[in-house]
């Protein structure tokens, strides 16, 4: 969503610092762990699995939470965006696969106008584990479980979007200029595209 179809200005940074912090208070993040090669959701993955409370899970998830509730203020449209959702709406299923929460979604979606666009949207809160964790594709797939996982394509601006549609068995088509990173973590884009209306020769 974030950098993909919408022009958000998340301090993506100042967030995983913030939950890192809070984190390493709590004693659930050493002070010499690697925060700056991960994601906010690859270090909340990390302290889940190494026994993080639900309530100490909860509350670093509230503190991203405000910084993506803050970050959806005046956002606007990738361009293109607007245009693309109108040829695709009717003759293709549309979902949305995030790591905001689904509230922080929602706000920006109505904002820009969009929401009704989407067949189903998703959040972290419908999510097992968030992107680069396969979980939330999934749960599209199985929504919809008429359409099979060949029909199905993923489009995304970063590694995390690349790597979910990976384990979910996606193509996944990179938008903007994170191959780079992408090929570096390991993911393969199946097709890169520098416009978003440049996705209708791929669909």
């Amino acid at each position: 969503m974030d950098n993909t179809l919408l022009q958000s200005h998340i301090d993506f940074p100042a967030m995983k610092q913030a939950v890192a912090l809070f984190l390493i208070q709590e004693g659930m993040l050493s002070q010499e762990f690697a925060i700056d090669s991960h994601t906010t959701s690859t270090i909340l993955a990390h302290v889940k699995e190494a026994g993080a409370s639900e309530e100490v899970l909860e509350a670093a998830l509230q503190i991203a939470e405000g910084y993506e509730l803050q970050g959806m203020e005046g956002a606007g449209l990738e361009p293109g965006a607007q245009e693309l959702l109108e040829k695709l709406q009717g003759t293709y299923t549309l979902a949305l696969v995030t790591n905001n929460s689904y509230a922080a979604a929602i706000k920006a979606l109505e904002t820009t106008g969009i929401k009704e666009r989407f067949d189903l949207i998703v959040g972290r809160e419908q999510m097992d584990a968030m992107k680069p964790y396969p979980s939330g594709n999934l749960f599209v797939m199985r929504h919809f479980s008429g359409i099979a996982v060949e029909n199905w394509i993923s489009v995304g601006d970063s590694w995390i979007d690349g790597q979910a549609a990976k384990e979910a068995g996606i193509p996944f088509i990179s938008y903007g200029s994170g191959v780079p990173l992408m090929v570096e973590k390991g993911v393969k884009p199946a097709a890169q595209i520098d416009k978003l209306l440049s996705l209708l020769d791929y669909v």
